[in-house]
């Protein structure tokens, strides 16, 4: 009776030690997710106001509509950021849940503040196309650190995932260009210029090409190995992936040589734009899995390119 009271004791000081060290994790995961979107965040609105907007530059999206109202009616810039992505949030929060929108809410608001203080800066350069550069490079490195964290800078980003839920056909890249486009030329009419719609235009580009490099690097898709140690998890990850990136999976066998048990082996192919989605879906539900991301240099089939593709160049 002694023995089996002490090795309940036990047992329970070992069960709270875990439990304790996995709250403790669970606070420096969120401490180290906020942090970076505070940084992250502070820095696009900072890059929003000493480049872009002090030059008359519009970025595209939101951001860029907002430039073009505060020029229209005199409301600083990060308050009319603010108010547009109000109603963006709210069909947002219908869509994808509170906690999506919570990161989102969070991010919104400290950068709508950072581009209303930052505004009393000086300008850090009078040159329009070091501005156009810098300002789209330094927005969508910011815009990236705050994908990466599971939250966006709301506007587009939310009506993007909005309208592919509805019209799957369209395609990600098209939605963006012509909401950016619509919005560049319209600066050229509000600020009756047509050489800063051109440097938008640049500022787009350029803010287009480094955030797919700070997102998913240089390569169009990806190849993920997820080797599951719990066998009940399996069904649980290929659901996900299938059901919200509609991405095919396949079962792989495979043996594990230090403990020398059979492992079962999901071998997944994603578009680039997708793998944060991916590693997300995999973390949340079985933190442990073992995972390989790969690069793909080619993929060819349904969903990707055609094999006859290759043929043509």
């Amino acid at each position: 009776m002694e023995n089996n009271a002490k090795k309940n004791i036990h047992v329970n000081i070992e069960r709270n030690n875990r439990e304790n060290h996995n709250i403790e994790k669970i606070y420096l995961i969120i401490l180290k997710k906020y942090s970076i979107i505070t940084v992250a965040a502070v820095g696009y609105g900072m890059g929003i106001a000493v480049f872009l907007d002090s030059n008359n530059l519009v970025p595209g999206g939101i951001s860029g509509l907002s430039i073009i109202v505060s020029r229209l009616t005199e409301i600083r810039t990060g308050s009319v950021f603010f108010l547009l992505n109000i109603p963006i949030l709210a069909l947002g929060m219908w869509k994808f849940g509170l906690k999506f929108i919570f990161d989102s809410l969070y991010a919104i608001s400290v950068s709508s503040v950072t581009v209303n203080l930052s505004r009393s800066l000086p300008v850090i350069t009078e040159d329009i196309l070091i501005a156009a550069l810098a300002g789209g490079a330094a927005v969508s490195v910011c815009i990236g650190l705050i994908f990466r964290q599971g939250a966006t800078t709301g506007g587009m980003d939310i009506i993007v995932l909005l309208l592919k839920q509805r019209y799957k056909h369209l395609k990600t890249g098209t939605i963006f260009l012509m909401a950016d486009s619509f919005i560049v030329m319209l600066s050229a009419f509000v600020f009756e210029n047509v050489d800063y719609a051109f440097y938008s235009a640049i500022t787009v580009v350029t803010s287009s090409m480094v955030l797919d490099m700070v997102l998913y690097g240089r390569d169009e898709a990806r190849l993920m190995y997820i080797i599951l140690r719990e066998e009940h998890y399996e069904k649980l990850i290929a659901e996900r992936l299938l059901n919200e990136l509609e991405v095919g999976v396949t079962y792989l066998k495979g043996y594990g040589g230090y403990q020398n048990t059979d492992k079962k082996v999901i071998l997944c192919a994603v578009h680039k734009n997708q793998l944060p989605k991916a590693k997300e879906i995999v973390r949340d539900t079985d933190d442990n899995a073992f995972l390989i991301v790969t690069s793909a240099n080619e993929i060819m089939g349904e969903g990707y390119k055609s094999h006859y593709s290759s043929f043509s160049g």
